[in-house]
């Protein structure tokens, strides 16, 4: 088949998080053949430079607006169009699709929500096709469950790791709920293990987190990491949000507890706590203590 100009659109930042670009860098792989490109706001946090080092270009966008989009779209003859973005609904993919008949809309959604295009794809571990529909227009492809799951390379890695007495703390690149410190502050007493924390630099928080870690010889911070697979696969438990990395341990199997710290992880919360995860709808250290107790010998 005749190669496509693929063109991805999404955004990072401190106040949003990275979960999108960094599950959107694994999809974009699978357009291997293809010319891809991402187009974003440079949002404080974004994580621009690390798209264009994985090998992608990046168009900046000022607006959320479709005329923006729209002539980006006409500038580089855009034939297939993926929108991973919660600020860029139904009424939006309309109206793209009505100004460019020809072009072929690809949404990623994670809460069921209704959508205007072609493809819809909803690779979460939780993602019921049924549930689409009345929420999407007739034809449109849908590819949902864990058959779909964006995993990066690493965590396809069937290596084994052999654990160790380690917690993993990953609250989600931004972190902004900055809940690795209350983490930190609610172990238990008793509590012996090292202490891994993985971030990124679009955590506000960054610094201090840096200087507590310093002062602990426990904890060990690590920043815009490749190793996350051999972390988690090395932790006797990890604390994580209920969101893409979810879908990374529950593939690992490695046993975590899930913090909820957006509305639209609302289905993998429900989702773990049917399979016997733990999880917290909100942080609070009296229960957080309850949980990791019961994975302590």
């Amino acid at each position: 088949m005749p190669s496509k100009n693929v063109l991805i659109r999404c955004d990072a930042s401190s106040a949003i998080g990275t979960g999108h670009v960094m599950r959107d860098l694994v999809l974009a792989r699978r357009f291997a053949s293809d010319s891809v490109a991402f187009a974003t706001r440079p949002l404080e946090g974004n994580l621009d430079a690390q798209i264009e080092k994985s090998g992608y270009k990046v168009h900046s966008l000022d607006t959320n607006s479709s005329e923006e989009l729209g002539a980006l779209i006409r500038e580089h003859a855009i034939d297939l169009l993926i929108i991973d973005h919660y600020e860029l609904g139904f009424r939006f993919e309309k109206t793209l699709k009505r100004a460019h008949p020809s072009l072929t809309i690809m949404v990623l959604d994670d809460t069921y929500e209704k959508h205007f295009c072609d493809i819809l794809l909803n690779h979460n571990i939780y993602a019921q096709k049924k549930r689409y529909k009345h929420l999407v227009p007739k034809g449109c492809l849908l590819q949902c469950g864990a058959k779909y799951t964006l995993l990066r390379d690493e965590f396809l890695d069937t290596k084994e790791v052999a654990k160790s007495d380690t917690l993993l703390i990953a609250m989600g690149g931004a972190d902004t709920q900055n809940l690795s410190f209350k983490i930190l502050a609610c172990l238990p007493e008793d509590f012996s293990w090292h202490v891994h924390i993985i971030t990124t630099h679009a955590n506000k928080n960054l610094a201090q987190l840096q200087e507590f870690a310093n002062a602990d010889p426990r904890i060990t911070l690590f920043i815009q990491t490749n190793e996350m697979a051999r972390l988690a696969k090395e932790a006797r438990l990890a604390v994580i949000t209920p969101s893409v990395l979810a879908n990374e341990l529950y593939a690992l199997k490695t046993p975590f507890i899930a913090v909820q710290t957006a509305k639209n992880q609302k289905y993998m919360r429900r989702f773990l706590k049917q399979k016997g995860y733990g999880v917290l709808k909100k942080f609070s250290c009296k229960k957080f203590k309850t949980l990791i107790k019961s994975h302590m010998p």
